[in-house]
């Protein structure tokens, strides 16, 4: 069963302001956070192997191509050298030398634009494939989870990796470039002068931990102002969504939610510009140490060539051998510095897949029984959300049989919605069990189970997609069958809305799309009546199915209701007493508890609470 909520969050309280840490993660961590460099390099293989071996080989290449052309550069100089001197020489050989050179840059601007081109092709389809795994692994996770503030932070970092980190792919397989490039160029150093090697590893080590530093700080950062930059978000939806705009005009919350947003940015921004001046000072500081030790090495080829050890060719060679390893070098500690910090960011990804859901089927599910012969029985169930000690639901006990319609009434927060998110196992019990047909209700296969309940909760949700697919959600593999759609919405009264559309069932509902028609929220009801309907299942549950409707409209749902449920089990939420009075037994829940059950007239003369509550709402139609 498909069953899908569109619950808008409240407004967060204020938070107060986070405070700048100063300290960076340990050495140990950040050497474990690039652990998560290998399967995310097992994601890219498995997106496309062809295209990554491709590129690997691209890059492999064109690594080759700065030391060639160097050394071809050398042999024309020193060519050119011994003709200046009235040497013999090959005049031929400078000509092919030059035309060589020529290929070799044709090569290497052709290999640069057909590497992009892979890695723009390569860079698309991982996004797809993230997105796609990201929505395969939320779908298979507990709706307790989407209501876990911790878990959407988690979830919220994870959904941000899937572009996010497209940089990070190609950096990767540069930095694989790059050092390739490095080792030839040093090659050719250590031929000629190999202690110039030692000194410049020792001038990037100073870099590279200043600009490792600096990068677990900004992640740092990042962290741990996820739930802030999700407020931020929320914000941003609340001053520009038509569904919000005519509260915000109304009640006038344009200029506080302004206000409120103006001060999250100036707390991200004063943060951050902290954070990028520190970092800007260090760096020019630390790179005093790369340039001296460049320009000392710069002085002992010269003073080498002035010895007459190198020729002017040799000399050409080793300073763009040299000048080109230290920019590489250069290059790759600030891209293994950005990859660590990165890394920190796929950590997040990677923790999201591994959260593992709660609610699954058995290894040998039974299937969901078709009929239901004897029912439901909650045995001394009780339900706390995690980390929550507070009992949504305590030590609830009764059953439910077969073509039964039972009520559940109670004021806001009794814990009905939470009874039957139970009883469709979106949730499992803190305590106790619910048993089906006298079997634990954790026995069943999940998807069978909820295959055979069909629901509409009071969140109901709208689509922005055509009339036909809203009411064909309700049973997706039935979703082209028109037959079966069109007789849900005549059950639920939706189908004289859907006539009045301009494309009927192929009208596009709502106001996100071009050329949608948004509806009432009475009518909107009625499209999510149709999908409750369009299951065709053995339990109905209706919460609040008809809070939107006019009383005509209530009257005439309820009659269609009390024939459309005959033969079938039936849960009705419900605070109008005119419409729970049609149950066959009714729920009094109070406090997580159930504190009174019988018929209308059997709590009517109990003179209890249901009584009591009957009373106040007759009350204000007399």
């Amino acid at each position: 069963m498909s069953i899908v909520f569109c619950t808008l969050p409240s407004i967060p309280m204020r938070r107060p302001p986070v405070q700048p840490s100063q300290n960076s993660q340990s050495w140990r961590e950040r050497l474990r956070a690039l652990r998560n460099i290998p399967p995310l390099l097992r994601l890219v293989w498995s997106t496309s192997r062809w295209l990554t071996v491709t590129t690997l080989l691209l890059r492999c290449l064109a690594a080759l191509f700065p030391l060639a052309t160097l050394w071809i550069s050398k042999l024309i100089i020193d060519l050119v050298v011994r003709a200046i001197r009235h040497q013999p020489f090959d005049h031929l050989m400078i000509w092919k030398l030059l035309i060589l050179e020529l290929l070799l840059a044709v090569g290497s601007d052709t290999l640069g634009r057909f590497i992009s081109l892979v890695d723009s092709l390569l860079g698309d389809r991982f996004t797809n494939h993230i997105s796609i795994k990201l929505m395969q692994h939320a779908d298979s996770l507990d709706l307790v989870s989407f209501e876990d503030p911790v878990f959407y932070d988690k979830m919220e970092r994870a959904r941000r990796q899937t572009t996010a980190r497209l940089g990070m792919l190609a950096g990767l397989a540069g930095l694989a470039q790059q050092f390739l490039t490095l080792i030839s160029m040093l090659s050719a150093v250590v031929f000629y002068y190999p202690w110039l090697l030692l000194l410049l590893l020792a001038a990037t080590i100073p870099v590279f931990l200043g600009e490792t530093r600096f990068a677990m700080l900004n992640y740092s950062m990042l962290y741990r102002y996820t739930p802030e930059r999700r407020e931020l978000d929320y914000l941003r939806y609340l001053g520009a969504s038509n569904e919000s705009a005519k509260e915000v005009k109304i009640f006038g919350l344009g200029k506080h939610l302004v206000e409120r947003s103006r001060d999250l940015f100036a707390r991200f921004y004063a943060e951050n510009k902290h954070l990028a001046i520190r970092r800007a000072v260090h760096g020019t500081l630390l790179n005093l140490v790369p340039t001296g030790a460049y320009y000392t090495a710069y002085a002992l080829i010269i003073l080498r060539a002035l010895a007459g050890s190198l020729t002017v060719g040799d000399l050409t060679l080793m300073v763009g051998a040299f000048s080109r390893a230290r920019n590489t070098m250069e290059s790759l500690v600030s891209g293994l510095a950005g990859i660590s910090e990165q890394a920190l960011f796929i950590k997040d990804l990677f923790d999201f897949f591994e959260t593992n859901p709660t609610i699954s089927s058995p290894p040998d599910p039974l299937p969901a029984p078709r009929p239901i012969r004897t029912g439901f029985e909650f045995d001394r169930v009780s339900f706390a959300y995690p980390g929550s000690g507070r009992k949504v639901l305590d030590n609830i006990s009764f059953r439910f049989y077969p073509e039964e319609r039972i009520a559940l009434v109670g004021e806001n927060g009794a814990g009905k919605t939470t009874l039957v998110k139970l009883l469709a196992r979106l949730y499992d019990p803190t305590e106790g069990r619910i048993l089906l047909e006298g079997v634990d209700l954790r026995a069943y296969d999940v998807d069978e189970l909820r295959h055979e309940i069909g629901v509409i909760f009071q969140d109901y949700m709208r689509y922005d997609m055509l009339a036909a697919e809203n009411i064909g959600f309700g049973r997706i593999d039935e979703l082209q069958n028109h037959e079966r759609i069109e007789l849900s919405a005549e059950k639920s009264l939706a189908a004289d809305v859907v006539r009045g559309l301009p494309k009927n069932y192929q009208q596009m509902l709502g106001r996100r799309f071009e050329g949608g028609v948004d509806l009432s929220t009475g009518q909107w009801q009625k499209i999510a009546l149709a999908r409750a309907y369009m299951r065709d299942a053995q339990i109905l549950i209706l919460d609040e199915p008809t809070a939107s409707l006019d009383a005509r409209a209530e009257f005439e749902v309820f009659q269609r209701f009390v024939d459309l449920t005959a033969g079938k089990m039936a849960v009705l939420i419900s605070h109008r007493f005119s419409t729970v009075r049609m149950a066959d037994r009714i729920l009094v829940l109070e406090d997580g508890r159930i504190i009174e059950q019988g018929t209308h007239r059997q709590l009517v003369s109990l003179g209890g609470k249901y009584s009591e509550l009957f009373e106040l709402q007759a009350a204000g139609y007399r």
